[in-house]
């Protein structure tokens, strides 16, 4: 098993690792739009977050060695179910390859944000 880890992701708010890949499959924790930059959430609209959450992901998948396209299942948490297009818009310019993918609401999420995503990828040994 491998640990990924990179700074240009936010760190992790708890005792976790950003990412594993484990058998040429990369599992990502949740990530939030926390922006690395500054080690907290600006974004304030779905759409932003969905972008920043995106943006995070998309970094852990480079450190990792793959890549979007080879993302095998997403799960996805919203605060609230009404934000489902508008974060579908923003989800689909990065999963062009129409991964497998659950999507459910939750009650809350760290630091208030409006959605998470975490991943499971194929890895090129």
């Amino acid at each position: 098993m491998k640990i990924v880890a990179t700074e240009k992701a936010p760190k992790a708010l708890g005792p976790y690792s950003q990412g594993y890949v484990h058998n040429g499959v990369l599992y990502t924790a949740g990530q939030i739009a926390i922006n690395p930059e500054v080690n907290d959430v600006e974004a304030t609209t779905i759409e932003a977050q969905t972008e920043q959450v995106c943006k995070n992901l998309g970094e852990v998948l480079k450190e990792a060695g793959t890549s979007f396209d080879k993302v095998l299942k997403t799960t996805c948490f919203l605060a609230d179910m009404s934000d489902f297009a508008a974060f579908n818009e923003i989800y689909g310019k990065y999963f062009t390859s129409k991964p497998a993918r659950s999507c459910v609401a939750v009650k809350t999420l760290p630091k208030g944000v409006l959605c998470e995503v975490e991943l499971i990828a194929a890895v090129e040994e």
